[in-house]
């Protein structure tokens, strides 16, 4: 019997008895998902005793707000110290302004692979029309902080992550932001640095979305047969990675997404956290190294900074654990609406001569050529993974029936 919902008073409709379920569905496959843990961790949490003591139920069971809980507190802690010790109060009224963009930025930069960089470099540059070194330098502090935390939580709370780039992509970054901060820094202009961050950023985007029109494709959690050139290119990845990074205080999140989807085909899901754990140690290779080998960070970053650590260590974990649940759908969604309100937010405030055009169009045209090419090469390698995976399982099928061939033959002697 058809199940009837009352509508207003006296009227009763059939509602579809699939109708309820159907928005069930979307909403666990896209916002409820669940979390990719290691196993080994997963295997923990089935087998726990429920008379275990309380703090093993406490370090299993509910270790992902352990996890989250630990950090914040010695961070929230040490930011009340010198706050009071410092006054950090009066920076509130000429700087509110970043306190309330950090609450989405510090969110959208733990929840994606685009650290909260993306969001503070464009507002500070554009919005509050502050000079680069300045926004740059207070990224390296805000992400330092927050994704640090949320480094931490990710790594805490054992989610799965793509080690292999978390290690040579680091060791790239590294060389890479030096060497930015050294030398490239001071040959650019304030305008092109804006407008190379957020064109080559809405370039990846495009990538990114003509690759999510491919509905259920294939991913992988690691990359398949890793070996020397998988190792270079990783490396090669973080060191561009780490000139933007020196340029726009972000930079080493997104190369390494974009090389990890796009070429080897991991999962956002895997790709998101292990871009977090990369951007915040970068961030801080940059913050020691503007502060201690160079003129130091810009006065007003640290003013700036000061008004948000608070929000960023608190709203960048929340992110991660959020995005955690999330559908890579939903994940990449934040960054074709982040990064498209970026680009068009800077042609419309930058003063654009005929150089700056010239300079936009082929950024993003060369970017989305090189996207669409680790694209194309990446298909290929996943259909060799695929046809390689199906030869094992044949070879392992042979193998068992002739096994079990040989067990019937010895049964009849």
């Amino acid at each position: 019997m058809a199940e009837m919902t009352s509508i207003g008073i006296g009227n009763a409709e059939a509602v579809p008895p699939d109708e309820p379920s159907k928005l069930k569905r979307f909403f666990k496959k896209y916002f409820m998902q669940g979390q990719l843990l290691d196993p080994e961790y997963v295997e923990a949490v089935r087998n726990l005793d429920p008379n275990a003591p309380w703090y093993d139920i406490l370090l299993v069971k509910y270790r992902r707000y352990v996890g989250i809980f630990i950090p914040w507190c010695t961070l929230m802690l040490s930011w009340w110290t010198l706050a009071i010790e410092h006054n950090y109060f009066q920076y509130f009224p000429d700087h509110y302004v970043m306190s309330l963009t950090m609450i989405i930025g510090a969110f959208i930069g733990g929840a994606t692979s685009e650290g909260g960089g993306a969001v503070a470099f464009p507002v500070m540059t554009l919005a509050l029309a502050l000079e680069p070194r300045v926004a740059r330098d207070f990224v390296y502090v805000s992400q330092s902080t927050g994704m640090g935390v949320s480094s931490f939580a990710i790594i805490f709370m054992k989610l799965r992550l793509e080690w292999h780039s978390i290690v040579f992509t680091s060791l790239g970054g590294i060389a890479g932001i030096i060497f930015g901060l050294e030398v490239i820094d001071e040959l650019l202009s304030p305008a092109e640095k804006k407008l190379i961050f957020v064109s080559v950023w809405f370039s990846f985007t495009v990538a990114l979305f003509l690759l999510n029109r491919q509905h259920k494709r294939k991913t992988f959690d690691t990359i398949p047969d890793f070996g020397i050139w998988q190792a270079f290119l990783l490396f090669v990845t973080g060191f561009v990675g780490g000139i933007f990074t020196a340029i726009a205080g972000s930079g080493v999140d997104i190369c390494s997404t974009s090389v990890l989807s796009l070429l080897f085909r991991i999962s956002e899901k895997i790709s998101t956290p292990t871009s977090i754990i990369l951007m915040a140690s970068n961030s801080f290779i940059g913050l020691l190294w503007r502060q201690f080998m160079m003129d130091g960070i810009e006065a007003e970053s640290w003013k700036y900074a000061a008004v948000v650590v608070p929000i960023v260590i608190t709203m960048s974990p929340v992110g991660a654990l959020v995005s955690s649940y999330l559908h890579r759908q939903v994940l990449a969604s934040f960054l074709y609406v982040l990064d498209t309100v970026a680009i068009i937010s800077a042609v419309i405030i930058i003063k654009m001569t005929w150089q700056l055009w010239v300079l936009t169009v082929v950024l993003v045209v060369g970017g989305a050529l090189i996207f669409y090419a680790m694209m194309y090469v990446g298909e290929k390698l996943t259909q060799k993974q695929i046809e390689k995976e199906r030869l094992e399982i044949r070879s392992r099928d042979i193998l068992s029936f002739n096994g079990h061939i040989n067990s019937v033959l010895n049964l009849g002697e």
